[in-house]
């Protein structure tokens, strides 16, 4: 059962204007993602080892901001069309959306 998270302390990172730029209209939901925030690393995998109970944990805590998160369908729905590899996106992580894309 996964504990309520406070994120209380929890500040997005506002987008600048070059990068309002660069997104399409369609990708604006990327400016507004919580993920963006000073948790950002708890979506992605760390670059040397991780024990299976710090991945749980860390991708427990990425799944809770999800959660609460204003943009977590077209999240989620984006790494699925694009097939993202990596990282948790819209509460998924790699593993969840490869299950989700297999037929049948």
């Amino acid at each position: 059962m996964c504990r309520s998270a406070d994120f209380s302390s929890f500040v997005p990172v506002v987008a600048s204007k070059r990068e309002e730029k660069r997104l399409s209209h369609s990708d604006d939901w990327q400016l507004r993602a919580l993920c963006r925030g000073n948790h950002a690393y708890l979506f992605f995998p760390p670059s040397t080892f991780e024990r299976k109970d710090e991945r749980e944990r860390r991708e427990m805590k990425a799944k809770a901001i999800c959660g609460v998160c204003p943009v977590q369908e077209p999240c989620s729905t984006h790494a699925l069309e694009i097939r993202e590899p990596f990282g948790i996106w819209g509460g998924l992580t790699e593993t969840e959306r490869r299950t989700v894309l297999v037929p049948g």
